[in-house]
């Protein structure tokens, strides 16, 4: 009997078998859950939001104080800039608009991820920075994907599906004029950062650097190291930013303490 003959089917099924298990665990993987997130909400503003009137931007990479931030979905229009960030994410969902952390309850498991509303400030910052914009035509969205329930009360711009199409078309008011959006769009177009894997790979840098505590870090009007400065008095008592070592300018910072893509 020839073996050969025997082990052929075997081997060659393992050929199959073993490319498939890498890709399932590449889809598995916290990176293609999020690009298939971005791609479903692509997906959904191109079918739903008129072109002519919501112009659409998508990982937009933006040079900041501190490094680089990444933003999902941009859509300019003439009632406001809408700055949307995805989430794949599957379970219950346990929130707070005040906490730091958010809660994916997967049967028995816990996961913490950080609260999405503070991650999107820090890309509106940047482009209220870049534009010159007054921050109050600047929009903050969130939408799951993937069959996220909430378990606990959220605003009304974290929305779950096509949720955030009918969110961002609750906004009639115009606030710019056709000439501005457009201006806009071109000045987002050339001062982004190339969506490219050399862009992404410095940025994934710039958040380790970031995360890192023992990371030295520089104001940016000075270049004097930073500080983790807390607010002492008011309603935001004790909330922690970064702020100028200089006698002279400590509490100026403006950065926030949480980190933010």
């Amino acid at each position: 009997m020839d073996v050969g003959l025997i082990l052929r089917p075997l081997i060659d099924s393992l050929l199959w078998l073993i490319p498939a298990a890498l890709l399932i665990g590449l889809l598995k993987s916290p990176w293609a859950k999020g690009q298939i997130g971005e791609l479903l909400v692509r997906l959904f503003a191109h079918w739903q939001l008129d072109k002519q009137t919501y112009r659409h931007l998508h990982n937009v990479t933006l040079n900041t104080p501190d490094g680089t931030t990444q933003i999902d979905h941009v859509f300019l229009s003439p009632y406001g800039i809408f700055v949307l960030e995805t989430k794949n994410m599957s379970g219950w969902i346990f929130s707070s608009e005040k906490q730091a952390q958010w809660t994916q309850k997967l049967y028995k498991r816990s996961i913490k991820f950080q609260n999405p509303l503070r991650q999107n400030y820090k890309h509106l910052k940047a482009l209220e920075a870049t534009l010159g914009v007054n921050p109050e035509h600047l929009h903050s969205v969130i939408t799951f994907v993937g069959g996220s329930t909430f378990k606990t009360e959220v605003p009304a711009n974290v929305t779950q599906g096509i949720g955030f199409i009918r969110y961002i078309q609750s906004f009639q008011q115009p606030v710019f004029s056709e000439a501005e959006v457009d201006a806009m769009l071109h000045a987002l177009q050339t001062g982004r950062r190339a969506p490219t894997l050399a862009t992404h790979r410095e940025h994934v840098q710039n958040l380790k650097r970031r995360s890192d505590p023992t990371a030295e870090r520089q104001f940016p009007k000075c270049g004097n190291a930073l500080l983790v400065c807390s607010v002492k008095i008011g309603p935001k008592a004790a909330q922690q930013f970064w702020g100028c070592s200089a006698p002279q300018n400590v509490g100026s910072g403006k950065l926030p303490k949480y980190q933010s893509r």
